[in-house]
C-alpha cells in the first residue's frame, strides 16, 4: 500500500518534476505530437533523458538515478498524464529497457543500459507478428546460428513496436532452430538487415 502520507520530500519532488515536464514541454506540443513532427518524439525523450526520468530506478553503477519502486510508480504516474509521450516513454522506460536491465549478462548491461539511461539511445521491444500477438509462442521468426559459430541471423518480421521508428537497441525474440520457445536477442539499428 502507498499512501501521500508516506511520500518523502524527495519523491514529492520527483512527482512534481514529472507533472512540470509535462505542462512545459508535452501540453504546448500537442498539435505537433498528434501530427507526428518528424524529430519531436524523440527530442523530448531526449530532453527526458537529460533530467533523468529514463534512468529512475536505472541503478546508479549504470548511470541511473538508482530510486526505489514507489519514487517510479510516482513519475510514471505523473507522465502518465503526457498523452502519447507517456506510450513511448513507457515502451522506453519498460520493456525497452528493463529486459537488458533484469536479464541481461554484465556486458550487456553495461554496454547498453547507460544508453539507454540517458536516452542517447531509445529502446523498443519487438514481439508482435503479422500472425501472433497475444500467443506470442506461435511466432515465426527464426534465429539460426552463422556457420562459422559468430552471431545469429534472424529472419522474421515483426509489427507494432512502440519506438521502433526511431529506436536504437531492439530487443527481439525468435526462435533458435526449431525450439518450442522464444529466445531473446538485442539488436541495434545499425546491424545489417534491419528494415
Amino acid at each position: 500500500i502507498f499512501i501521500p502520507e508516506e511520500w518523502s520530500e524527495e519523491q514529492i519532488m520527483m512527482k512534481k518534476m514529472c507533472e512540470d515536464f509535462v505542462e512545459q514541454e508535452i501540453v504546448p506540443k500537442l498539435d505537433e505530437i498528434d501530427h507526428q513532427e518528424p524529430g519531436l518524439m524523440e527530442s523530448i525523450l531526449d530532453k527526458a533523458g537529460n533530467l533523468g526520468l529514463l534512468s529512475v530506478t536505472v541503478p546508479e553503477s549504470l548511470g541511473g538515478m538508482g530510486m526505489d519502486f514507489k519514487t517510479s510508480m510516482l513519475c510514471t504516474e505523473a507522465l502518465g498524464a503526457g498523452h502519447s509521450f507517456s506510450v513511448a516513454y513507457g515502451a522506453h522506460t519498460g520493456i525497452g529497457t528493463l529486459p537488458i536491465l533484469y536479464y541481461g549478462n554484465d556486458d550487456q548491461k553495461n554496454r547498453f543500459i547507460p544508453k539507454l539511461a540517458s536516452g542517447e539511445w531509445k529502446g523498443c521491444y519487438c514481439l508482435t507478428e503479422p500472425g501472433s500477438g497475444s500467443d506470442a509462442n506461435s511466432g515465426k521468426t527464426k534465429a539460426v546460428l552463422s556457420e562459422d559459430g559468430k552471431h545469429y541471423i534472424i529472419n522474421g518480421q515483426k509489427m507494432w513496436i512502440t519506438n521502433g521508428g526511431f529506436a536504437h537497441v531492439f530487443t527481439v525474440f525468435a526462435k533458435i532452430d526449431n525450439d518450442e520457445n522464444l529466445s531473446a536477442f538485442i539488436l541495434t539499428r545499425d546491424m545489417e538487415g534491419i528494415s
